[in-house]
């Protein structure tokens, strides 16, 4: 057994970001714990090499949901990163914050101290921005935000014909406003994936009060009556005890609510019925699951105007030997360089969809793997930024090893389904534009006998083609299953700090609110045991 001040579980977007902020204090004795392996792999760092992770079990834990009711019983797959840096080991790497009216709605929720005013100096905190340098963003923080570094002329065509549709220029997506069109901002250092393991972890790891354990899956939480005292896990087919006087989930917005559910902390009834030991009758773990869900358009083009020849084939070898000398070249994309966030009806704070733009067209192989298409495509999707709709997470036994069951419950809210056709038509008069029509040869998706104008044919190809935006949050929400300084409620010496905790998903890309979430998660615990 050994004894920490903080056993942190799940090296992360989050647990990374705490493993670093947490042992700065030389006196405070800091364990991380991480299921995956190490980040070494070329795979995690070459930006392109997120589409090879994805169903890989070395770096994707590979879940999938239960049959979505309105997406034509389908299951979806959901890629969840396992390795140090998590989900930001794997991930597009797009860096967008959010909006005010998020965090006047996490508030109005409970997360009291959460408003857009509290939690802007945190994504400062963090940020070494490249590019923009003024009182929105921060520059000496341990995270790169740069933007993309392989800009291609179909880019600035499809944000040209996005002019052309009304949606005006905006250099700032994390500025003033995020309504507009333009280019994303990367989490990469030099054209290189910026995980958090490669921002807050790596620097530090020669700390000698951090203890960093990997392939060690936590099995349960462990309690003197309703105070956490550690932590057992599973490492190299042996169980050992981790004592501590505080213990941090980190595991995301699956895993979280799992290790709660198994260790005792969830509605009692569903433990009891599973014979777990009911520490504490919490039912709102689990419940509460947001995420974005995404819809496509995808048209063939010239060859030279899609980067999918440059990614296959013997053109792979000089797109790599470019990426390894220069850090430049294709292999420095991330899933999508160019989008927007713009507005599907009047009197809205915040626009309410966002789109993302790639040169490029991708589908799953039979293995599940993603893999550019044969034929040359670009590909633009969109998805509702604040949906209504909630699922659940729940555990099906009392092992940590069983998946647990994922209801998302896509689009069960009418105004979901009406935003995301509406979205959907943004998309297809974005398409429709002059400046796009000499670089395109046809509609590949929708298929052409879709009648766009039909809502009822529009939305069937909806149901049977959107996908996941793969972000998952809300099963362990501040003011339900947490207090607003990331606590969980009804027991001692235990916290949750990850995407889990958000009251409402974001309106953009997650990884950056929840590397603030961990950021200001920190300041908290820092200040309770000061």
């Amino acid at each position: 057994m050994s004894n920490y001040d903080y056993i942190i579980m799940g090296a992360g977007s989050a647990g990374c970001v705490l493993a670093n902020r947490l042992s700065a204090d030389p006196d405070k004795r800091v364990c991380l714990i991480e299921a995956g392996g190490s980040n070494r792999s070329p795979l995690l760092h070459v930006p392109a090499g997120w589409a090879a992770t994805f169903n890989n079990p070395k770096y994707d834990w590979g879940y999938e949901t239960a049959p979505e009711p309105e997406l034509d019983g389908r299951q979806v797959y959901w890629p969840r990163g396992k390795s140090l840096g998590g989900s930001s080991a794997i991930n597009g790497m797009i860096y967008v914050r959010g909006v005010p009216v998020d965090f006047a709605a996490w508030e109005q929720a409970g997360a009291k101290g959460w408003s857009w005013e509290d939690v802007l100096p945190y994504y400062k905190k963090a940020e070494q921005q490249q590019v923009h340098h003024d009182a929105m963003h921060g520059s000496d923080g341990p995270l790169h935000v740069q933007e993309v570094r392989d800009k291609r002329p179909m880019d600035d065509v499809f944000i040209n014909a996005m002019n052309q549709a009304g949606i005006p220029r905006n250099p700032d997506f994390n500025g003033s406003d995020q309504a507009g069109c333009g280019y994303y901002q990367f989490t990469q250092n030099n054209g290189r994936r910026w995980s958090t393991a490669s921002a807050y972890l790596n620097p530090i790891r020669s700390r000698t009060n951090l203890t960093i354990i990997t392939h060690a899956l936590t099995q349960r939480v462990l309690f003197e009556g309703k105070q956490a005292c550690g932590v057992e896990i599973s490492r190299g087919g042996t169980t050992q005890i981790l004592k501590g006087a505080h213990v941090i989930l980190s595991g995301g917005a699956v895993a979280s609510p799992q290790l709660l559910e198994v260790s005792g902390i969830g509605d009692g009834e569903r433990l009891r019925s599973l014979g777990i030991n009911v520490i504490h009758h919490a039912p709102d773990v689990g419940e509460h699951l947001q995420d974005h869900l995404l819809c496509k358009v995808v048209y063939g083009t010239q060859p030279e105007h899609s980067i999918n020849r440059e990614v296959q084939g013997l053109r792979l070898v000089p797109a790599a030997l470019r990426w390894f000398f220069l850090r430049q070249g294709p292999l420095t994309t991330g899933s999508a360089p160019v989008g927007a966030f713009c507005y599907t009806r009047e009197g809205l704070e915040a626009p309410d969809v966002q789109i993302h733009f790639a040169s490029g067209g991708t589908l799953y192989n039979n293995e599940g793997k993603i893999q550019a298409l044969k034929n040359p495509a670009v590909t633009a999707v969109v998805n509702q930024s604040r949906p209504e709709s909630r699922g659940s997470i729940h555990i099906t036994d009392a092992s940590i090893n069983s998946a647990p069951a994922i209801h998302a419950n896509y689009l069960s809210s009418q105004l979901d389904r009406d935003t995301l056709l509406r979205g959907m038509r943004i998309l297809l008069n974005i398409f429709d534009q002059g400046e796009l029509q000499p670089y395109l040869t046809g509609r590949l998706s929708p298929e052409q006998a879709v009648n766009p104008d039909s809502d009822e044919e529009l939305m069937a190809y909806i149901r049977r083609e959107a996908n996941t935006v793969y972000h998952p949050t809300s099963t362990c929400s501040i003011g339900k299953v947490v207090d607003e300084h990331l606590n969980v409620i009804g027991v001692s010496g235990l916290s949750v700090m990850d995407a889990s905790v958000m009251p409402y998903v974001v309106s953009g890309n997650t990884n950056a609110a929840t590397i603030m979430l961990a950021e200001k998660g920190a300041d908290h615990l820092l200040a309770a045991r000061a």
